[in-house]
C-alpha cells in the first residue's frame, strides 16, 4: 500500500495530469477563439435598430444565461446526436458548446461597452458627419475596448475552470484522467482522491489566478484613467 502523494511523483501520471489540462485548456482556448469574434458581432448588431433582431439575440443571451452548461453538453452530446443520427465527438461538442456560450456572453459584454461611450461624443461625431462605421470605428471601440478586455479575460477564466464538467461526456480532461488514477490506485493508495484533487485545483489555480489578476489591474487602470 502507497501514499497518494506517492502517486504525484511518478512522471508518468505527472505526464496524464498535465496532457489532461492541456486537453481543458486547448477547449476552452478554441472555445474562446470561435465565440469571441461571434460575440462581437452579435455585440454590434443589438445596436442596430431592427427591433426583431435585437429581440432574436436578446433571448439567445439569455438561453445561454439561463440553460446550465452541463444540460448543453449533455443536450449536444446524447440527445441532438441520437435525434439527428449522427455521431460527435465529446471535444467537438465540447468546443460548440463553449463557443456558443461565449458568444452570447460576449455579446453582451461587446453592447454594454459600445453604449457606455458618452452620448455627447456620440452626438459630436455625428456631427462632424461621420457614418454609423466610422462612429463604431473611430469612436464607440477605442473607448469601449477598456472595458471589454477585463470582462473578456474573466469570461475565460470561468470557461477554463467549466472544462471540469466534461467529465460528463467522456473528454479525457484534467478530471476525468484524475478519476481514471484513482481508480486505478483505489486498493494500493486509498488516499489518492486527496492528493489528486489537491494537484489538479493547483493546475487550475496556477491557470486561472494570473488570468484574474491581469483582469483586475486592467479594471484598477481603467478606473482611475475614467477619474
Amino acid at each position: 500500500m502507497h501514499s497518494g502523494a506517492e502517486l504525484l511523483l511518478d512522471p508518468t501520471i505527472l505526464l496524464r495530469l498535465l496532457g489532461g489540462l492541456w486537453v481543458s485548456v486547448r477547449i476552452a482556448l478554441l472555445s474562446l477563439a470561435i465565440g469571441i469574434p461571434l460575440g462581437v458581432v452579435m455585440g454590434v448588431l443589438r445596436l442596430l435598430p431592427s427591433r426583431l433582431l435585437r429581440t432574436v439575440l436578446r433571448l439567445y443571451l439569455e438561453f445561454f444565461r439561463i440553460v446550465p452548461t452541463l444540460v448543453l453538453l449533455f443536450l449536444f452530446y446524447y440527445i441532438l446526436p441520437r435525434e439527428l443520427g449522427v455521431q460527435v465527438g465529446g471535444e467537438v461538442v465540447a468546443v460548440v458548446a463553449f463557443a456558443l456560450w461565449v458568444a452570447a456572453e460576449i455579446g453582451d459584454v461587446v453592447r454594454g461597452g459600445l453604449q457606455s461611450v458618452p452620448d455627447a461624443q456620440v452626438d459630436a461625431a455625428r456631427a462632424l458627419g461621420l457614418g454609423r462605421m466610422q462612429l463604431l470605428r473611430w469612436v464607440r471601440i477605442p473607448q469601449a475596448i477598456p472595458l471589454m478586455v477585463p470582462a473578456t479575460i474573466n469570461l475565460a477564466t470561468r470557461v477554463i475552470k467549466t472544462t471540469s464538467l466534461l467529465l460528463m461526456i467522456s473528454v479525457l480532461d484534467v478530471v476525468t484522467v484524475g478519476q481514471q488514477i484513482m481508480e486505478a490506485n483505489r486498493d494500493n493508495a486509498p488516499d489518492a482522491p486527496f492528493w489528486i484533487y489537491l494537484f489538479i485545483f493547483a493546475l487550475f489555480f496556477a491557470v486561472c489566478w494570473p488570468l484574474a489578476r491581469l483582469a483586475r489591474r486592467l479594471e484598477r487602470r481603467t478606473e482611475e484613467r475614467d477619474r
